[in-house]
């Protein structure tokens, strides 16, 4: 708290970083209202980020005691080294905060939200490129005086509110601000708006902020396991798959197999499940003793492959009805709103092409002048509001075409390149197990439609290439797993080029 001698007033310094939709104005005027209610006078201003992830906006607040006969003069903007309380609406925004010296050991009460909104940067990264959340926790208890953090979004969301009164809440119970609890609620209550859900989480963080050991480590979201493979099929027509996986696989591998069926299953129909377990086991017949850990990494990754993203998918996936019930719970709506959702669609006109009968897509091939005429119309982006009928029947018709799938150009692309991959596979188990497990691995590089499609199995492609330059050497399946993290750091394909270059192999 700023004082520079004992007549000066008393002044409290606050930034709030917050993301677009977390309600951080709302909590600028509830701090507001509570120090103006106390007779204090307040003055907050904010600076808008560039998008609603690419940056925060920073909110500053300064709050100071009734000083009868004189009229302050307060700052416009949050000032490095002179925050005594900062409230961060998510965690990287928390290190973005400590970045820029709003955090000073000997001053801030640093409250924030421990939950992750990935940034584009993470996004971007063909592997994971999630930040090092413990690096930036670490970083938060050494550079604030007192740190309160805990997932203030699931306890908001918990209970029917938004983060941003769980934030006020912990703001209540750190005890950085000179006003009690009740004064905090009653500010609340006067809003008028979502009173009880919001005074529920309210007081819910102020529980948090008020207890002495430090919250559980958030799960890490990228990592996953496969869920037991279940006796009963949910379908009569699945439970031949079931009793396949039990009686031909190895038992370490049911789950996985289990995981895999329930992807390609939903992804086109019961007979493509076993066409997936034909494909992984012929995998298995060639793993010698390797047969547990080749048939897991076929498992996974032949059902991803089969499961390749295409516009029947996408407009498969928009249209679900468990996909509108969460729009809806992450809106709060009400069973009598509305809720509206616009979608926006930019196939290429190759991705178009790949719909149709090879046949037909090679003969337009033909035709170059026909394909640039039909260009203009086909490959622009569409915007559908699948909240309304004909935006809903147009995806849904889209959808509709799953059946004819297996006969379009694009899917005997996909089961080509697909089975040419696994021959490879099957061709190294039997010179180097362990060279052959690392290629099947190599396919989490294939993900995404569209030009994110085309970058990543240009890339596998060259990963293939590598495993046959590799064959024969003596760390051939490390080397091989040391160029696939490296194609999965960065979306330039730098590093993959820098560990060809070590290796002695062609970029």
């Amino acid at each position: 708290m700023s004082r520079l001698n004992p007549l000066q007033p008393r002044c409290i310094h606050l930034a709030i970083l917050a993301l677009g939709g977390q309600g951080g104005g709302v909590l600028v005027d509830w701090i507001v209202d509570l120090a103006e209610h106390a007779g204090w006078t307040a003055q907050s201003t904010s600076v808008a980020g560039v998008a609603q992830r690419t940056g925060a906006t920073i909110y500053y607040i300064e709050l100071i005691e009734p000083t009868p006969g004189l009229r302050p003069v307060m700052a416009q903007m949050a000032v490095p080294g002179d925050v005594d309380v900062l409230i961060a609406a998510e965690l990287m925004e928390a290190g973005r905060a400590v970045q820029r010296g709003f955090v000073t050991p000997d001053r801030t009460t640093l409250i924030a939200s421990n939950h992750r909104t990935f940034s584009v940067e993470e996004k971007m990264v063909p592997g994971n490129g999630v930040a090092d959340s413990e690096a930036v926790l670490a970083i938060l208890r050494q550079k604030s005086r007192q740190l309160v953090i805990d997932d203030m979004q699931a306890l908001a969301v918990s209970r029917g509110s938004v983060i941003s009164a769980s934030l006020f809440g912990a703001l209540a119970g750190s005890g950085a601000l000179p006003f009690s609890q009740a004064e905090f609620e009653a500010v609340v209550e006067q809003s008028g708006v979502g009173v009880k859900p919001s005074l529920a989480a309210l007081r819910a963080a102020v529980g948090v902020a008020q207890r002495a050991e430090p919250p559980p480590p958030a799960a890490d979201p990228m990592l996953t396991a496969a869920r037991p493979l279940p006796e009963r099929a949910g379908a009569a027509g699945l439970q031949p798959l079931l009793d396949r996986i039990r009686r031909n696989f190895p038992e370490p591998a049911w789950n996985w197999l289990g995981e895999g069926i329930a992807r390609v299953v939903d992804y086109q129909d019961a007979a493509y499940g076993h066409e997936y377990l034909d494909r992984v086991g012929h995998v298995l017949a060639s793993a010698g003793e390797r047969q547990a850990e080749a048939t897991i990494e076929a498992a996974r990754w032949i059902a991803v492959a089969m499961s390749y993203d295409d516009v029947i998918r996408v407009a498969d996936l928009k249209t679900r009805g468990e996909r509108s019930a969460r729009l809806r719970r992450e809106v709060g709506a009400q069973a009598w709103d509305v809720v509206g959702s616009e979608e926006y669609f930019h196939p290429r006109l190759e991705e178009i092409m790949g719909l149709l009968p090879r046949g037909l897509a090679d003969w337009l091939d033909a035709w170059p002048r026909l394909k640039a005429r039909l260009s203009p119309m086909l490959d622009r982006g569409r915007r559908i509001h699948t909240h309304t009928l004909r935006g809903h029947l147009q995806l849904r018709f889209m959808a509709g075409l799953r059946g004819r799938r297996r006969g379009s150009r694009r899917h005997a692309e996909e089961i080509a390149h697909l089975d040419a991959w696994l021959a490879e596979v099957q061709r190294l188990l039997s010179q180097d197990a362990l060279l052959a497990i690392e290629l099947l691995r190599c396919r989490r590089l294939v993900k995404g439609y569209s030009d994110t499609h085309a970058r990543g199995s240009s890339r596998f492609d060259r990963l293939q290439r590598a495993a046959r330059e590799l064959a024969g050497r003596p760390d051939a399946g490390a080397a091989l797993g040391r160029l696939r993290e490296a194609a999965l750091k960065d979306s330039e394909g730098h590093a993959l080029a820098a560990q060809l270059q070590t290796l002695g192999l062609s970029a």
